[in-house]
């Protein structure tokens, strides 16, 4: 991995398949359930995909806000960790969830790109765009705390 140059002189960020380790060895087993894989990492951004599951659905249908809303929540941790080029601690401070329309039996593309990495604070902004589809479905920004 090349070096980031500056005051921190960390990775620049991390593979797919070392991020979707990262997802194996630190979330809960509910959030494993959602089955999110890791499409893409780079600099400052990661992009997963949730698969359609019935079990996600709600009445009429469609895809469950809360799991859509967690799995932006997971992947802005991928995002950040690829931002930083490893995983740490890291906690959501804040997240803001749109719902713009229903996602109906299709698989969700979740696009991450963190806006700012501090020391202590990280900031993201998230688009939720069914597989195929030309506009997001849910929109939504996260603020987390980096302790240490």
């Amino acid at each position: 991995m090349a070096a980031r140059p500056g005051r921190h002189n960390l990775p620049v960020t991390l593979t797919p398949a070392e991020a979707d380790k990262i997802l194996a060895d630190n979330f809960a087993p509910w959030v494993l359930a959602l089955g999110l894989t890791v499409r893409e990492t780079g600099e400052r951004h990661a992009v997963l995909r949730l698969p359609w599951s019935d079990a996600l659905a709600r009445d009429g249908g469609g895809l469950s806000g809360q799991a859509l809303m967690a799995a932006a929540d997971t992947a802005t941790v991928i995002a950040i960790s690829a931002a930083r080029g490893e995983y740490g601690p890291m906690t959501t401070v804040q997240q803001s969830t749109s719902f713009q329309r229903p996602v109906n039996g299709a698989d969700v593309l979740i696009h991450v790109r963190v806006t700012k990495l501090g020391r202590r604070m990280a900031f993201a902004d998230i688009t939720m765009t069914p597989e195929g589809a030309a506009e997001p479905s849910a929109t939504a920004s996260t603020v987390y705390a980096l302790p240490g």
